[in-house]
């Protein structure tokens, strides 16, 4: 009997979030995963040449071998800068206590 591993496949687009549970093999990488979950045709968008990879919140490569229970997070590239957010919520903030 060959030995397995559960592992989660997280990722979330503004109106979705996917998460899958797929088995395994032991000594799986984390391209591998991705492979083998199918993530990869149901969302073309993910470039693994771009898009950043997590397990757990904290960034991996592909190569990176999955442990029991590792959940992969599949982050997507910044719409907008956070901190031009936080500019542009100051400047309206401001704006508006003028009124």
């Amino acid at each position: 009997m060959t030995a397995v591993l559960q592992i989660e496949i997280a990722y979330a687009l503004s109106n979705i979030q996917v998460l899958k549970k797929i088995t395994v093999p032991l000594g799986c990488t984390v391209e591998q995963a991705l492979t083998i979950s199918d993530i990869l045709q149901q969302f073309p968008e993910i470039d693994l040449a771009n898009n950043k990879l997590g397990i757990f919140g904290k960034f991996v490569r592909l190569d990176t071998q999955l442990h029991s229970n590792d959940r992969i997070e599949i982050y997507r590239p910044l719409i907008i800068d956070p901190k031009e957010i936080r500019r542009m919520r100051a400047k309206n903030s401001a704006h508006s206590d003028n009124r």
